[in-house]
């Protein structure tokens, strides 16, 4: 079959597929406004990168940008197998031949999964150099976000991570709004009754609605995919039970400090015959499916910073919920993965920070442009010693570093979320 053929059945199936969106869940995020740049969304698979592409093309349809001018490719369909940089480049010529007049005015090509063409890079340059056209790219890979398009697209690309949904985003999945301003006895009831389903069910847009139990197997099942797709596959991994157990154990300790040694060190009083270097290799893996994230501590001692345990947060905390059963012991810690995303989302540099008398502080969050804040998270702060510690610790940080803090209780954090750095 002819690449224009195919062309055919796949845009005719994505103009059926536009047609039948129903009630989109706008995202927060948005593609940065800059002309001439190859726009990126990087994030998790499931975490709703093919939907915020959707969110763009209606937006753009809905602007008069004809239908015509637009094209989808998505790199997960194996009716495109084998995947390389000309048969993207065939695809993309056979879409200017299926539509000449397309020549003449500007088009805009999305491609979803870029990550799974070989040579990419080659194909996506010259259409970006060439043609009258926005291009727009999707993958599953942090490293497509730094190394990869920093060495293949060279200040050609501006990225946006895609996260699983906030709690302002799950909220408005749910069809709730609720006016936070008020924050009486029924909205602090209801907005904690709200956060605990987050806590529990997660930000994955496919399984909001979903029953309980198929909640939970599906957000098992996404593990697997992950696990096989973007770290044994794209990595030639030989070991593939280790690195799940390794991915189950990093997900386990979200809040925690892990050391790849001590993990080393387990391992081989276990019998396990494996080399350090390849878990740290096996933890970047980790990392760049975006499963789990490490913060490394702050300190001005470079030596300090690299030989001290960096703390764990994963992907949703309804993932991490997947793989525990202690969900009520296990509340303050996933408020705190909930913060680490947020911050996230902000595009915030993230560290930790321990103060001269070894109390430790969450998180230091520092911008682009070099502004610094503390922020310590406090789930339960009805025992007057403990916020009487948790403000000890925040107030010798900020003494220490000279820059602001604030403490983010559960209260505080549903009636204003996170207050972005000044």
């Amino acid at each position: 079959m002819s690449e224009q053929s195919i062309l055919q059945i796949l845009l005719g199936e994505f103009r059926d597929k536009l047609a039948q969106l129903q009630g989109l869940v706008e995202r927060d995020a948005r593609f940065p406004e800059a002309p001439n740049k190859i726009n990126v969304a990087i994030g998790m698979r499931r975490a709703g990168k093919t939907y915020f592409l959707y969110q763009k093309i209606l937006k753009l349809i809905e602007e008069g940008v004809n239908p015509t001018a637009i094209l989808y490719i998505n790199f997960e369909d194996d009716r495109l197998l084998p995947l390389n940089e000309q048969k993207l480049a065939k695809l993309a010529e056979a879409f200017y031949s299926l539509y000449p007049e397309n020549h003449d005015r500007k088009c805009y090509l999305f491609f979803d999964e870029i990550q799974n063409v070989e040579n990419w890079p080659i194909v996506i340059r010259r259409l970006h150099d060439t043609k009258n056209a926005e291009i727009f790219l999707t993958g599953s890979s942090a490293k497509l976000l730094s190394k990869e398009i920093a060495t293949s697209l060279r200040g050609r690309s501006l990225p946006v991570e895609i996260w699983p949904y906030s709690f302002h985003e799950f909220m408005r999945a749910k069809n709730v709004a609720i006016d936070r301003s008020l924050y009486d006895a029924k909205t602090q009831d209801k907005l904690k009754q709200l956060f605990r389903a987050y806590l529990s069910e997660g930000g994955f847009p496919e399984i909001i609605g979903y029953a309980s139990d198929v909640k939970q197997k599906t957000l098992q099942e996404y593990l697997d995919v992950v696990i096989y797709r973007d770290i044994i596959e794209r990595h030639n991994v030989k070991n593939p039970t280790l690195i799940k157990y390794m991915i189950l154990s990093m997900i386990h300790n979200v809040g925690k400090p892990f050391a790849v040694n001590k993990f080393y060190n387990d391992l081989k009083s276990q019998g396990y015959q494996i080399g350090k270097d390849t878990l740290y290799e096996y933890a970047d893996h980790i990392e760049d499916a975006y499963l789990a994230f490490s913060v490394p501590i702050f300190d001005k001692s470079l030596r300090k910073a690299q030989t001290t345990p960096k703390k764990l947060y994963a992907i949703d905390p309804g993932m991490a919920r997947a793989l525990t059963l202690d969900y009520e012991s296990d509340l303050g810690r996933l408020f705190e993965n909930v913060v680490y995303l947020d911050l996230q989302r902000h595009g915030y540099k993230i560290s930790y920070y321990h103060t001269e008398e070894g109390y430790e502080i969450d998180f230091l969050a520092q911008t682009s442009r070099g502004q610094k804040k503390l922020f310590q998270v406090a789930w339960d702060v009805h025992d007057a010693q403990t916020l009487e510690r948790e403000k000890r610790a925040l107030e010798a940080g900020i003494k220490e570093l000279k820059v602001e803090g604030e403490i983010i209780t559960l209260d505080e954090y549903l009636q204003q979320g996170i207050r972005v750095i000044t």
